[in-house]
């Protein structure tokens, strides 16, 4: 006979419905009700489905061209990833949630952990509607929860929320209800069993979530290591997993393929400046710096006809900057050393390494390069952007017209981020 510890945490996971296409509906409603695909970097494959699109058989990940004629028969609409715009709406989601707990997970751009048990209290069923209800009103974006005594748990109730009810709210806290829903749970659609552990589970007999919590535990621990046992914990209501803070990056990556092949070795850099960019704002947000980069270039490994070059080169910094300007040209010291002339290049970027805070000192022999003054710019520039728009201040290596940027043919406006691009009322 299985026991179980009381419930001393209680978790709700907060999941936004459709996350891109509802983004896209908030400021279009004439969307509501149609098949939606929003398409990966450069148009290629379809990255999100609304629930109509779905019900076509789209499979997520899908090559848009093997569907298009399908998609023309539907009437679907297709657009460009917007991701200022995702993450704008990401933002405002999250701010909102936070007024429903003071202990949240950012778990993903469309996904929160809120602890609930300091509202037991309440009836947590009501609360979660309200809470689904204000984030509703406030941002436009429709969101399903799942309240459990776990992580897992209330992974699994989210899954409820989404498809079985019509509130959208699941409560899977009380005994007799975990039970009837594990035993018709997949185990292959449990957080954290991969495709693999799930064939290796059904081969055992366990194909149900509710097999696998009755499983012995150090039956489980010997096949599958503390992190299978740990699971097996979750599934019986023990929680082993809780919030997690969000740590500082160790390194921070920005590159994008082209939006068609480049030749030009300025063009190149004209992209590894406007990437270099965006990594350093992230960089200044996290209020780190780095102590060096890594450049590299390739072309398209997948296109055969083409001889291939792939090559990349690591710069240390003589002590370490978030200074857009500098880190930039040293990008450029490292391009001059790696491009190569006569190559088709598909895809570029810089990696910032070995971060530290921005507090972090070190014995200095000479002048430091990183003064107030320059500290003092790169803030301005972030205000700058931040307001008025992203790259309205801008370093003139980063150029203006960008012909070698990805395609995005269906991209709708930067509603929220770009005073260009504001919604027009007539």
């Amino acid at each position: 006979m299985v026991t179980y510890e009381s419930q001393s945490r209680i978790f709700s996971l907060v999941d936004c419905n459709n996350f891109y296409c509802s983004c896209e509906r908030v400021f279009n409603p004439a969307l509501e009700k149609k098949p939606v695909a929003v398409l990966s970097n450069n148009d290629g494959c379809i990255v999100a489905r609304s629930n109509e699109l779905k019900s076509l058989g789209i499979p997520m990940g899908a090559p848009v061209h093997q569907y298009e004629k399908m998609l023309e028969k539907k009437n679907a609409v297709i657009l460009s990833s917007n991701y200022q715009l995702y993450g704008d709406m990401s933002h405002r989601v999250m701010e909102t949630l936070k007024q429903f707990s003071p202990a949240m997970e950012i778990y993903s751009i469309d996904e929160a952990f809120l602890r609930l048990d300091s509202f037991r209290q309440k009836d947590l069923e009501a609360y979660a509607i309200q809470m689904k209800q204000t984030v509703k009103q406030w941002t436009g974006i429709p969101v399903s929860i799942g309240i459990a005594p776990t992580k897992t748990l209330a992974k699994v109730a989210n899954h409820m929320a989404k498809k079985h009810t019509q509130s959208g709210v699941f409560d899977l806290r009380r005994r007799a209800t975990q039970e009837e829903v594990l035993a018709n749970f997949r185990v292959g659609d449990l957080w954290g069993i991969g495709r693999r552990l799930a064939t290796r589970l059904e081969e055992m007999g366990i194909n149900t979530a509710l097999k696998l919590r009755d499983v012995d535990i150090l039956w489980m621990r010997k096949h599958f290591t503390v992190v299978g046992e740990r699971l097996v914990r979750e599934l019986r209501g023990t929680s082993c997993l809780d919030l997690e803070e969000v740590m500082p990056k160790k390194n921070i990556t920005s590159s994008k393929s082209f939006g068609r092949l480049v030749e030009d070795k300025e063009e190149v850099m004209e992209a590894i400046a406007n990437y270099t960019a965006r990594a350093c704002h992230k960089l200044r947000l996290q209020k780190s710096k780095a102590q060096g980069i890594y450049i590299f270039l390739r072309t398209n490994p997948f296109r055969k006809q083409d001889v291939q070059y792939n090559n990349g080169m690591t710069f240390g910094f003589p002590e370490p900057s978030d200074d857009t300007a500098y880190i930039i040209r040293m990008a450029r010291k490292c391009l001059e050393q790696i491009f190569s002339k006569g190559y088709k290049y598909h895809k570029a970027g810089i990696i910032l390494l070995d971060l530290v805070p921005v507090t972090f000192k070190q014995l200095e022999l000479f002048d430091s390069m990183d003064t107030p003054e320059r500290s003092r710019l790169m803030q301005t520039i972030d205000k700058m952007n931040t307001v008025m728009g992203r790259d309205t201040m801008r370093f003139g290596s980063q150029g203006i017209s960008h012909p070698w940027a990805r395609r995005c043919e269906h991209r709708t406006p930067r509603y929220t981020t770009s005073w260009e691009e504001l919604v027009k009322v007539t």
